[in-house]
Order: structure tokens, then sequence, then C-alpha cells
């Protein structure tokens, strides 16, 4: 078995969301709680092993396309579960999930996002979490860019360009930029 898979023996439960629907989550390792939001294409066993070494990770099925309000609504009965001052990090379209959650004013504690989708309009500014953006070195100029921009447009961001990555960012290269990160103040 290696090392990930021995990290990734954590505890299963289910959480009921506003509406009444059942969102399966897992909880892996000890320490300060961080629940993480995947992308459209999954991928966060890998980053939620080598996180689980230091923190409490949770993880969870998002539901399938559908209003953000729903999500968001799924995301709070998660961070409950989580327990107070969840930090969340989110990769794609769950970086802007968490963000839109920390502007909804969810009671987050940090929140990491890499290459996140762009947010709307005026939720930005509502984000007062402290935040993290971090970008692939070896990703389209726009979308260099544009993580650049949202860390100017957020409150209290700062931002990282990892180096040769690409928009499919290595959690081993990942994981130690966010345990810095999650490790601080809140």
């Amino acid at each position: 078995m290696d090392e990930v898979s021995t990290m990734l023996s954590g505890v299963r439960g289910r959480v009921v969301s506003r509406d009444g629907t059942e969102i399966a989550y897992e909880r892996y390792g000890d320490g300060r709680a961080v629940v993480l939001v995947d992308g459209a294409d999954g991928g966060g066993r890998a980053l939620a092993g080598l996180l689980a070494r230091r923190f409490s990770v949770v993880t969870y099925e998002r539901r399938g396309p559908g209003p953000v309000e729903r999500e968001i609504e799924d995301l709070a009965a998660v961070l409950e579960a989580a327990g107070p001052g969840a930090a969340v990090h989110g990769t794609e379209t769950g970086g802007a999930l968490a963000l839109a959650g920390a502007a909804a004013g969810l009671p987050v504690g940090a929140v990491s996002v890499y290459e996140p989708e762009p947010l709307a309009d005026g939720l930005v500014a509502a984000v007062h979490a402290r935040v993290l953006v971090v970008d692939g070195g070896a990703s389209p100029a726009a979308t260099r860019h544009a993580a650049r921009a949202l860390t100017a447009a957020l409150p209290r961001a700062r931002h990282r360009t990892l180096t040769g990555q690409t928009h499919e960012v290595a959690p081993h290269v990942l994981a130690p930029v966010l345990e810095e990160f999650l490790e601080g103040p809140l």
C-alpha cells in the first residue's frame, strides 16, 4: 500500500444540506480542519493524502451542476461537520465555489484557491477571509493574469506562482505551499 492510500483510511460521514440533500464526506488526519473542494475533474485524493499528515482534511462529493446557492449550502453543511475555523481549498470550479462561499458569509478560517474560475462581479470584495491565490507558471498567460488580478481585487490576499506547473498541478508541489499558508494565523 502506498503512503497516500495509507493516509486515506479516513472516517466517512454524511451531512444534510439545507434543501435536504445528503452529502457524503470523508475526514483524514488530525489537526486544523481543511475542507477540499474539488474542481470538475475531481482529483483531490492525492492532495488530501499529503495534507492529512498535518491537518484534518475533509473531502466531499459535490452534487452535479446546478445553482451555486445549492453548492454553497452544501459547503456550509460540510464546514459545520469540519468544525469551527475550518479552512477551505478549492481547485478550478471548486476555487470559485470556495470564494463564493466566503463571500456569502460562510465561517471559513482561510481560503486557498488554485486557478479558480472567474467570480461574478461584486463577490470578490465581499471575501474577508485571508486568501492565497495560486497559479501554475506553465499555465496560459490569461490564466496567470486572471490569478494576479483576483489577488489584487481581494481585500486580504497574496499570490504564488508554482514554477513549471500547469492547470493540472502536481499535488506534491502544491501541498507544501498550502501547508505554509494554512499554518499561518487566521
